[in-house]
Parts: C-alpha cells; sequence; structure tokens
C-alpha cells in the first residue's frame, strides 16, 4: 500500500511542476505578434515552354558514339604502345611520384638512381620503361632523365609527348 502512496505523491508533484508561471513565454508571444509583417514578393510568372526541334541536316546524331576507331585507320603507323612486354616496375607510380637520384656512369653504360614512394631505389638505363604513360628513357644526363610517353589522344590513337624526370636536391 505504499507504493501507491508514493506513486499518487510523486505524480501529483508532476502535475504541480507542469502549472509553473510562463509569463516569459506569453511576453514573447505577444512581442512576436506585435511585430509588423512584410510584404511577400508575388510569384514570378513561368514562362511557357517553347520545343525546340532538332534538325539532323549535315550533322552526326549526338546520341550515337563516333568510331574509335576512327583515328587508327587514318593513321595506322602512328605510335602504339607495346602492350605484350612485361610492365617494368617503375610503371606502377606516376611521373611525379618518382624522384631522381643520382647517376653512375660505368665505362658500358650510364644509369640513373631513381627512388619510388615505397622508398626503393632503382637502377633505370636507357630504353627501360618508367611512369603510367609508357614513358621511354632515351636520355640521361647529370641533372635528368629525359622520356617520350605515349598517351592516348582521345580518338582511338596515341601521340608521344617529351617528358623528363629532374634530379632531386
Amino acid at each position: 500500500m505504499s507504493i501507491r502512496a508514493l506513486l499518487i505523491f510523486a505524480l501529483a508533484l508532476g502535475v504541480t511542476a507542469c502549472g509553473s508561471n510562463n509569463s516569459d513565454l506569453d511576453r514573447y508571444i505577444a512581442e512576436v505578434k506585435a511585430r509588423k509583417s512584410k510584404n511577400i514578393e508575388p510569384i514570378p510568372q513561368v514562362k511557357p515552354y517553347q520545343p525546340y526541334s532538332y534538325t539532323m541536316a549535315g550533322k552526326r546524331d549526338p546520341f550515337v558514339l563516333g568510331d574509335p576507331n576512327a583515328n587508327s585507320e587514318r593513321n595506322p603507323n602512328g605510335p602504339r604502345p607495346n602492350l605484350r612486354r612485361n610492365r617494368e616496375p617503375l610503371e606502377e607510380y606516376p611521373l611525379d611520384a618518382l624522384s631522381m637520384m643520382g647517376v653512375i656512369t660505368t665505362p658500358q653504360a650510364t644509369y640513373a638512381l631513381v627512388k619510388a614512394p615505397d622508398g626503393v631505389v632503382h637502377r633505370v638505363g636507357l630504353h627501360e620503361h618508367m611512369g603510367q604513360n609508357y614513358g621511354e628513357v632515351v636520355a640521361i644526363d647529370e641533372s635528368e632523365i629525359k622520356l617520350l610517353e605515349l598517351v592516348p589522344d582521345g580518338f582511338g590513337g596515341w601521340t608521344q609527348r617529351s617528358a623528363s624526370l629532374a634530379l632531386s636536391q
């Protein structure tokens, strides 16, 4: 029976707490209602839809892809990467992630030392490949490695561009 009395007392206490003074809330509501309202701009009139008629006279169909082999047919002797050769370790990385550390010159050849992002230093000679654009080393001097890269031209063919990797300071 004491539990029932305790519950009734707690319920009565909760109901009296809900009936507290709300004068600050009443004052704020009165202040908001007293504010002068602003005029709302009217909704802009919607212009009527004007349909556009596409005439294909002398133009290609925009919903059909062009022939990706069109450029290769125009220039079948253009540069192409050798996709059958094994990729070399430095072809995993973009050229800007590699850094030239130095040069080793022997009586037989000149080699460049190139550091990969994983911290491994590789010895690179002429006609070896590096970078993700099929870059072939064409010259090595004391301050840089010169490469010829093959990049897609966007028309199904390839174009050559020169690139270089300078000695890190």
